[in-house]
């Protein structure tokens, strides 16, 4: 028998109590009706988790089965699950805001698990999650077609710690890009940025940050904000929209060119100088600029510049271009994944008012990833299931069927076929 075991802190038990222990401390905007806002928290968490499909067969299961219902207390500490009308009409008085608490709390563990070390690469983007031309809510942007109809939709900044290695990246809490109460305009990118980033540093102060972004963020006033919260930063520079900083590079004599062939016979070359104005609106705002091209063998090329704060020569180049092109990990490996393998990102979830089905798949898809770096038993299973999305299938199968004691043995069944231990409930 494997005698791997279950981290005690980061893996799905510690995990979860960490999460609930910050809902815990969340006041309950209605008390006194037997059912807890820290099991209709943690219900919810259980339903992404668990990657149901919507909230309606999650609540259908629980209500059908006490095999499910002791599954849910065994594995999620959920006293008394609620139905879905009640679930909805409880977490929609909640503040997504409450819920930063329980990926404070995720993120602390995984630093003190020695899970993340130096400088950390902080990829910020945004993406869209919802759109109809009927359903909507106060909180929705709204595009004006030319026929005089209307789209409704939620866009959101998401932000995820990533690296050029690993697959795993660490999602922080969302930051909705909406329309305020009152508010006649839609929100933007750029504002919610300065939102999202002051909230990083604020519950963060101590975290050396690099951020990484597209060439919307390689902007003066952007810029001045990262240099005041005191984050690093290597950002997307494109020549048709820093023309001013091209020709400066181009033209000066201080601009240094590197050249290397690699071992397929890739060509590599590049280019950088320290010290120029980002653009002529900006002249008192130095960058340090960086250029790198790849030409494969066939002829293919492929081009990337960035900006930076750090000081560029020939010892940091490759690893300033490898954190610089590791942006796209939020795309391909966050939103791809919460999107594709499970999450339910898109799904409207009974639509809501404050974006809480975009912070609970975020939440556990952080806590799915802390295991899947951290976590040996979870990465067994993983293994054993061939592909992630059958991992969910035969967790959540194996959830409905038999009767779970806890996540370690689940994990085993897994990925050892150890099943001794799951067995049919007894009803008699």
């Amino acid at each position: 028998m494997s005698k791997t075991q279950l981290r005690k802190t980061l893996s799905a038990p510690g995990l979860l109590r960490l999460a609930r222990g910050r809902f815990e401390r969340i006041e309950d905007p209605v008390s006194g009706r037997g059912l807890t806002l820290s099991d209709c928290l943690m219900s919810a968490l259980a339903m992404f988790g668990l990657k149901y499909a919507s909230l309606l067969s999650f609540e259908r299961d629980v209500r059908g089965e006490e095999r499910i219902r002791s599954n849910l207390r065994s594995l999620y500490g959920v006293g008394r699950a609620p139905s879905d009308t009640a679930m909805r009409e409880r977490l929609d008085r909640v503040d997504p805001a409450e819920l930063r608490g329980a990926f404070k709390a995720v993120l602390s563990a995984l630093q003190r698990g020695k899970g993340l070390d130096g400088h950390y690469l902080l990829s910020v983007d945004g993406t869209g999650h919802f759109s109809s031309k009927s359903v909507h809510c106060d909180n929705c942007c709204v595009k004006e077609h030319k026929d005089g109809t209307r789209t409704y939709y939620h866009q959101m900044l998401g932000a995820a710690i990533v690296h050029p290695d690993f697959r795993e990246v660490f999602a922080l809490p969302p930051e909705p890009i909406m329309r305020s109460d009152g508010d006649t305009k839609n929100d933007c990118e750029r504002n919610a940025a300065k939102r999202l980033l002051r909230d990083v540093r604020r519950e963060h102060p101590h975290l050396k940050l690099m951020v990484v972004e597209d060439g919307l963020a390689s902007n003066g006033p952007h810029i001045r904000l990262l240099e005041e919260l005191n984050m690093r930063f290597v950002l997307g520079a494109k020549p048709g929209d820093h023309a001013d900083l091209f020709e400066t590079v181009d033209a000066s004599p201080m601009t240094r060119t590197l050249t290397a062939k690699g071992a397929d016979g890739t060509r590599h070359r590049c280019r950088f100088i320290n010290g120029v104005p980002l653009n002529d609106a900006n002249r008192d705002l130095e960058v340090n600029f960086l250029e790198w091209t790849e030409t494969r063998p066939n002829g293919k090329a492929q081009r990337f510049s960035w900006v930076t704060d750090v000081a560029v020569d020939e010892t940091n180049a490759e690893s300033l271009m490898r954190a610089g092109r590791a942006r796209w990990r939020i795309g391909n490996e966050t939103f791809n994944t919460l999107k594709n393998q499970g999450y339910g990102f898109e799904h409207n979830h009974g639509h809501g008012k404050r974006h809480l089905a975009t912070a609970f798949a975020m939440l556990a898809f952080l806590i799915d990833q802390v295991q899947q770096r951290c976590c040996a038993l979870f990465r067994a299973a993983r293994k054993r299931a061939g592909r992630t999305k059958y991992l969910w299938e035969r967790l959540r199968g194996l959830f409905l069927e038999l009767l779970v004691p806890d996540w370690e043995t689940l994990y085993r069944a897994i990925a050892f076929g150890h099943r001794t231990e799951l067995v049919p409930f007894d009803t008699s």
